[in-house]
């Protein structure tokens, strides 16, 4: 194992895990909203998704970042730029199901990413 493989490991988990918390989140606000328009208005308000989004690309730019300095393979990083990107143009779309479609593409992406990251630095 590289040096650094373990911090990288644990970052790359992290940003899964969080990557993973937010599809849950997009998925269980749709079916919130669907069932109950009340919690639905709490749960999926615009700022939570943006705030949530905006960290996991932050975490996964850091992530990925992080294991290119370390083991120097791109495609992680190239692939994990292709969901950042996703993720980010979801920001862009407006409420109404495209927005979830598209971080579930971006999310599932990037999660990809940091897995072939974790490959890489193993």
């Amino acid at each position: 194992m590289i040096n650094g493989a373990s911090s990288i490991g644990r970052l790359d988990r992290l940003a899964i895990g969080l990557g993973g918390l937010c599809l849950v989140h997009c998925l269980a606000t749709t079916v919130l909203l669907a069932l109950v328009a009340s919690a639905g208005s709490v749960v999926g308000a615009a700022w939570v998704h943006e705030l949530g989004l905006v960290m996991a690309m932050i975490l996964g730019f850091v992530a990925l970042g992080q294991g290119l300095r370390a083991h120097g393979f791109l495609l992680p990083s190239a692939v994990g730029s292709i969901g950042l990107g996703v993720m980010g143009g979801a920001l862009t779309l407006p409420h109404d199901g495209s927005e979830t479609l598209a971080t579930v593409v971006g999310v599932s992406i990037l999660a990809l990413a940091h897995r072939l990251n974790r490959i890489a630095a193993e």
